[in-house]
């Protein structure tokens, strides 16, 4: 996971004064934050689907330029807890805001500030940092919406800065980066110029899996299924094998997954590998397999075994 900073750059940064932290980006779900992040950085870390509840664990990306270098942190997004699992992303989340530098609340361009919107803002104002508003999808409304949107929030938040930004058309987000930038304490970089995540391909193939899983599946299925990759290899010509299995929590659960001859795991399957032959710019072998767990997602050792546990 590399991109490039030019010698040029290098040397101005060298006579500036250079910004660096971290940046939690919190928000209720399915507000698009995974999709504004991976805007941010320039590269898709983070997996994205129109379900909420996609992002489960924190997750680092790294964005460096000339001026500063910004450690994100995708947090999931938060909501009621229901489970082991969603009290697990919620604390997750919450802890995210207090570890870091900054603050980029996402939130839609309403005037409407729900219960889990609050349930945030008293997050973030006990945490004591600085904030940074960012309004998605200001392309589906009118600009008068987003003014309005500003207001409502400039009212029950001590807001540093508020940008109207885009994710998914990537409007804005240059301007976001440096407003990010501008309110982050001097300080050299914590990760090489070159880092853009400190996941592992494997995590990540893991997500793709799922999010290509959570696009393709009905409603009731996705909340309860999970990835674990079983192996990973690179044989001497490069191509690499994986096997992964695919975690639900009901035999028909799993029925649906596979689907009819064997259709909806191949198509899982297919469109799946053609993201992880691009991150990992190798020819791939990818098997899946579906197995039932039942309640895996009140199940703390399955929980810990599945990754969902603070690796702080």
């Amino acid at each position: 996971m590399t991109g490039g900073l030019s010698e040029s750059k290098l040397a101005r940064s060298a006579r500036e004064a250079f910004r660096c932290g971290f940046v939690a980006i919190v928000g209720r779900t399915n507000v698009g934050k995974s999709t504004l992040m991976n805007h941010l950085v320039g590269m898709k870390i983070a997996i994205t689907s129109n379900k909420p509840q996609t992002t489960r664990r924190r997750l680092t990306t790294v964005f460096t330029n000339d001026r500063g270098q910004i450690v994100f942190v995708d947090t999931p997004g938060i909501h009621l807890p229901h489970n082991r699992l969603s009290e697990y992303m919620d604390n997750v989340a919450y802890k995210s805001v207090s570890d870091v530098d900054l603050i980029l609340f996402v939130v839609e361009p309403v005037t409407y500030i729900g219960k889990g919107e609050q349930q945030i803002i008293e997050k973030i104002r006990s945490s004591g940092k600085p904030v940074i508003l960012a309004v998605n999808k200001c392309d589906t409304v009118e600009k008068e919406s987003i003014e309005k949107a500003f207001e409502a929030y400039g009212r029950v938040l001590d807001i540093a800065d508020a940008l109207a930004v885009s994710a998914l058309k990537g409007i804005n987000i240059d301007a976001l980066t440096d407003a990010i930038i501008r309110r982050l304490p001097e300080s050299p970089m914590l990760y090489d110029e070159d880092t853009v995540t400190d996941e592992t391909e494997r995590d990540i193939t893991a997500e793709i899996i799922r999010e290509k899983a959570l696009r393709l599946l009905k409603d009731e299925v996705p909340h309860g299924i999970a990835v674990s990759i079983v192996s990973f290899k690179e044989r001497a010509d490069g191509l690499v094998d994986i096997e992964a299995d695919i975690i639900c929590e009901k035999d028909s659960h799993k029925g649906i997954i596979i689907g009819k001859g064997g259709s909806m795991l191949k198509k899982i399957g297919s469109d799946s590998r053609k993201d992880i032959e691009e991150l990992i710019e190798a020819h791939v072998n990818l098997k899946l397999f579906v197995k039932v767990r039942r309640d895996w997602r009140q199940n703390a050792m399955m929980l810990k075994d599945l990754g969902y546990t603070d690796r702080d």
